[in-house]
């Protein structure tokens, strides 16, 4: 398992779009859990509604967790996208 935490710069958040195209590169790895905890609560990458009802705000912290036989792979691309988009 591979794990990340990251400050969300975007001014408004993990909103629809980015929870759109994070799940969409979740579900690439069907193999692999991908999952986004804030505080508590923890979903899969791939669950969008899920995704977005952690009302990730600008400045929270969430960590990203990767596990699988392609964690590698998917902990890069996680990673790249969070950086390039969040």
């Amino acid at each position: 398992m591979k794990e990340f935490d990251y400050i969300v710069n975007d001014e408004l958040g993990i909103h629809a779009r980015p929870a759109g195209q994070l799940a969409k590169l979740a579900k690439g790895y069907a193999d692999t859990v991908i999952t986004i905890t804030k505080g508590d609560k923890t979903v899969k990458a791939t669950q969008l509604m899920k995704l977005m009802n952690l009302c990730v705000k600008q400045g929270a912290t969430v960590t990203v967790k990767v596990e699988g036989p392609q964690e590698e792979e998917a902990f890069a691309e996680v990673q790249k996208f969070f950086n390039d988009n969040l």
